[in-house]
């Protein structure tokens, strides 16, 4: 029995080799990149070392023919990079406020002190 073109053809693209996951490294690396700007690796190094070791993996997963672990695992290290970049903005934005805090706080007390008022 003769299963005909068509079936040869979609058995054939099932099995086609997927291509390499070029737009989601280079999405880890920027978000990497970035993390790296804002100081991720002071305010938040566990997480900006995951990223760096996922994007490994995943290069070693491209080289390795095993391109849906390699997306997955750059998709993985672009997140997590990402977390590390966030993390490291509200701990700047965290020491910032606590600064302005003590700032107002020293102001009032210079201020009450000058007038003589007692808080």
């Amino acid at each position: 029995m003769a299963l005909g073109l068509p079936f040869l053809f979609l058995f054939g693209t099932a099995w086609a080799a997927k291509p390499a996951p070029t737009e989601n490294l280079q999405a880890a690396q920027q978000a990497i990149a970035n993390a790296e700007r804002v100081d991720a690796a002071v305010n938040s190094a566990v997480e900006l070392g995951e990223a760096r070791n996922k994007l490994a993996l995943a290069t070693a997963a491209v080289s390795d023919k095993k391109m849906v672990v390699a997306q997955r695992l750059a998709d993985e290290s672009r997140a997590e990079a990402e977390l590390a970049a966030a993390r490291s903005t509200a701990a700047k934005a965290s020491a910032v406020n606590n600064d302005m805090k003590r700032s107002t706080s020293t102001l009032i007390d210079e201020m009450q002190r000058k007038t003589g008022e007692s808080k």
